[in-house]
């Protein structure tokens, strides 16, 4: 796998783990209960409840996490043993021409 190939790989796996990271409670259940009286001594109740299974949701997370964990420990891998070439102006600070 190319450098570029795995930064964008990361990129994509990190954006699903923070898009599964912002689900609540209150999108995977949903409680909804209607009553209505049927007569004196019978009511109907009718109930809704998950949306999701909490059990995919976290399954999921896990698996994004897992799988961005392991692209990021190459990235990390590779950044510490590479050395790249790279012109010495780019540690110079900017400086005002007027000083």
């Amino acid at each position: 796998m190319k450098l570029a190939d795995a930064l964008l790989r990361r990129k994509e796996l990190q954006n699903k783990v923070d898009q599964l990271k912002t689900i609540k409670n209150s999108d995977i259940f949903e409680l909804r209960m209607e009553r209505r009286q049927i007569n004196e001594t019978i009511d109907d109740i009718s109930a809704k409840v998950p949306k999701l299974n909490l059990f995919q949701v976290t399954e999921e997370y896990d698996y994004y996490s897992n799988r961005l964990r392991l692209v990021d420990a190459a990235i990390q891998q590779l950044n510490w043993t590479t050395d790249i070439k790279v012109d010495d102006k780019v540690w110079v600070d900017y400086k005002s021409s007027k000083e």
